[in-house]
């Protein structure tokens, strides 16, 4: 076996032995450009035709990514780097196969796996006795087992452990610095079908994962690890909001009390938010209820947490309603401004994002809405709503007697108040759904409310904790 796996990465290595790479989005080309500089050559397979072509360009689709853009057109130009629409003919030239298309959550809060098998019906055309298939999409636990060993094997008359290699493992990555994440940051989780499967996946990854590889003990374990991983930052976010919503009752600040008490090792509140999302965090605790039904076991705390962080749009609403009986005026005579549709600060991605819940409960009780992301070029839900995007901040805050803060871009952060009365209404309310306000010294026109924090005029709070998002 040691021979065999010394051979397989000398030809990953040296490009003798093709890597294919299912789904070309924010982990599935930063993955391919990390391989390709280790001195592999990558199949790059989706079904965005227009991505393919931007691609063959040698074109970065993913402006988050900025490192990308000289290595995908070094690597096209050099041929190392092809990519395709036609995911067949990617697995008969490839014997590693790596699947990092994404999941996401039905209406009836189940996971669609449709592109997932896609991908695998595509693979097992072109499945050869040797080659490896990696899946690392977050999944419910036993998918890896079940659903993708049925097809692979049903469909081509091999047998994992004898004639080919499956594993799951995990992508753990972070949006803005994926490469660094995958090469750096992180050790890499494997777990296979079997034995032989976890070694020959962790002897391939160990070429680009410099913390090295944790073998687990099967399939189903890790993905259970990527469950957890999501689960726990969900379940202490709703914990966060709690609390936070808690401190508004005494009239304390929760970014005070939060810093102190993480001053204690054991402790690490997280920060609260006017809600949770992007295509991780909200869809892994319902992968595992998922199961959890099945196996008739009730996940009490799971389920009250994403409870909780999906009440959080209704909270910041209701902050809003407050803050408009205070500027004594009624809610169809205000007008709004969201800034940020983005679910998280500095990147462009809305999915999941709680400003589209806010809006939709705000567009048709106020007088007007108009929503600003510097990072959002385009966004069709918005231009569906009819609701005006602004491209300047100073024209978002023109005239509105109300203003959101869902997003923790940088931009907003730099925001002071004082110069945002320079083209509001006076006076007017700041619903601060991330934190972002320094509420020391606000001017007596800006009627404050943000998620468990104080608006004391005599109180400076200059975040010396960290602020990192844990979104």
């Amino acid at each position: 076996m040691d021979a065999k796996l010394t051979e397989l990465k000398r030809r990953v290595l040296s490009g003798d032995a093709l890597i294919s790479i299912y789904g070309l989005g924010y982990v599935g080309l930063p993955l391919a450009m990390v391989w390709l500089k280790k001195g592999g050559h990558v199949i790059g397979v989706d079904t965005d035709r227009e991505k393919i072509e931007m691609i063959k360009r040698g074109e970065n689709p993913l402006k988050e990514e900025r490192e990308l853009g000289s290595l995908i057109k070094k690597f096209i130009e050099e041929d190392k780097f092809r990519v395709t629409v036609d995911g067949v003919k990617a697995s008969k030239l490839s014997a590693v196969k790596i699947v990092t298309v994404p999941t996401w959550l039905s209406k009836e809060k189940k996971c669609n796996l449709s592109a997932l098998l896609k991908a695998l019906h595509s693979i097992v055309k072109g499945l050869k006795e040797g080659d490896l298939v990696s899946i690392e999409p977050t999944v419910p636990p036993t998918t890896t087992e079940t659903v993708a060993r049925e097809i692979l094997e049903s469909k081509s008359g091999l047998r994992v452990e004898d004639d080919f290699y499956l594993v799951y493992s995990p992508e753990r990555v972070y949006i803005g610095r994926v490469m660094k994440d995958i090469e750096e940051n992180y050790p890499k989780i494997v777990g296979g079908i079997g034995s032989k499967s976890t070694e020959v996946a962790a002897s391939i990854y160990s070429l680009i994962a410099r913390k090295g590889v944790i073998k687990m003990s099967s399939a189903t374990a890790a993905e259970t690890v990527k469950i957890f991983e999501g689960v726990y930052r969900d379940v202490n976010i709703a914990l966060a909001n709690e609390l936070a919503r808690f401190t508004s009752s005494l009239g304390l600040d929760f970014m005070e009390v939060r810093e102190a008490a993480n001053s204690q090792p054991y402790c690490h509140l997280h920060l609260p938010g006017c809600g949770v999302g992007g295509a991780c965090i909200p869809y892994y605790p319902y992968y595992l209820m998922e199961v959890a039904a099945e196996k008739n076991v009730k996940l009490k705390l799971t389920e009250l947490g994403r409870d909780i962080n999906e009440s959080m749009p209704d909270y910041c609403v209701s902050l809003a309603f407050e803050a408009i009986r205070e500027l004594k005026k009624s809610p169809g005579d205000i007008n709004v401004a969201v800034l940020g549709l983005a679910f998280r600060g500095n990147i462009s991605d809305t999915r999941e994002s709680p400003a589209y819940a806010i809006i939709e409960k705000l567009k048709d009780k106020v007088a007007s809405l108009k929503v600003h992301d510097p990072h959002v070029e385009k966004d069709p839900k918005i231009e569906g709503l009819n609701i005006r995007k602004e491209e300047k901040l100073e024209e978002a805050i023109k005239g509105v007697d109300l203003i959101m803060i869902i997003t923790d871009h940088s931009e907003y952060k730099k925001i002071n108040p004082s110069w945002m009365l320079k083209y509001t209404e006076k006076p007017v309310a700041i619903i601060d759904g991330r934190n972002m306000i320094d509420t020391g010294n606000l001017p007596k026109e800006v009627i404050y409310r943000g998620i468990g924090r104080s608006a004391s005029p005599n109180r400076t709070f200059m975040f010396p904790c960290d602020r990192k998002s844990n979104r």
